[in-house]
C-alpha cells in the first residue's frame, strides 16, 4: 500500500484556497475544478496535488472559513443593556446580510454542510440558547420556553429562510425586508406577557 505523501501548506495553499472561494462565488461550488484552480493561478497540476487530494478538501476549508466569519458575526455585537428584541433581530438580519456575501455560489454546498457539520451545528445552537438564556434571566422572554427546542427552530428558520432566499436569486434587500417581519413574528412568540 502506497503512503500518502506529506501535504505541503504554505502561502500557496493559502491562494488555492482564496482561487477556489472566487470561483464557487462566480460560477457555484460545483463548478470548481482542479483545472479552474490552475489556470486562475497559472501553475501547474503538481502544485495543486502537493497541497491537496481535491477540490472537495479546498472547499471544506472555504466553508470552514466561511463559518468562522459567521461566527464571529453573531458574538461581536451585543450590549447586555440594549434592547434584548432589537439586538437579536440585527445580529439575524447581520448574519443573512453577511451569508448573501459569503454563501454566494457556495449555498447548496454550505447548506450541506452545515447539515452534516456537528461541530457548527453545536456552536449555534449553544449561541441561540446562549441569546434565550439571557432573555429568561432579564425576563424578556417567556419563562416557559423549551431553550433546546426554540434554538432548533431559530437555527432552522435562519438557515432555510437564508438557503431559500439565496436559491431563488431574491434580491438581498428584498431578503432581508422579508427575514425581518418574518423573523419579528418569531420573536414576538417568545416575549415575556
Amino acid at each position: 500500500m502506497k503512503e500518502d505523501l506529506q501535504l505541503i501548506h504554505d502561502e500557496m495553499s493559502e491562494k488555492i484556497v482564496k482561487a477556489a472561494a472566487a470561483l464557487a462565488l462566480n460560477e457555484g461550488a460545483g463548478e470548481v475544478t482542479v483545472r479552474k484552480i490552475i489556470r486562475a493561478l497559472g501553475v501547474t497540476n503538481r502544485v495543486f496535488y502537493n497541497r491537496f487530494h481535491n477540490t472537495e478538501e479546498v472547499l471544506s476549508l472555504v466553508y470552514q472559513d466561511m463559518a468562522v466569519q459567521m461566527r464571529q458575526s453573531i458574538s461581536e455585537h451585543f450590549d447586555p443593556e440594549g434592547d434584548f428584541f432589537r439586538q437579536i433581530t440585527d445580529i439575524a438580519a447581520g448574519t443573512l446580510k453577511l451569508s448573501y456575501r459569503l454563501k454566494l455560489g457556495m449555498n447548496q454546498y454550505v447548506f450541506i454542510q452545515d447539515s452534516i457539520s456537528a461541530e457548527n451545528f453545536l456552536w449555534w445552537r449553544e449561541r441561540i440558547q446562549e441569546f434565550i438564556d439571557f432573555g429568561k434571566e432579564n425576563r424578556v422572554v417567556r419563562p416557559d420556553l423549551d431553550c433546546d427546542k426554540i434554538s432548533y427552530a431559530i437555527w432552522c428558520f435562519i438557515r432555510g429562510y437564508n438557503t431559500d432566499a439565496l436559491a431563488r436569486g431574491v434580491p438581498e434587500e428584498e431578503a432581508v425586508d422579508g427575514f425581518l417581519y418574518s423573523f419579528g413574528i418569531l420573536l414576538d412568540g417568545m416575549r415575556a406577557r
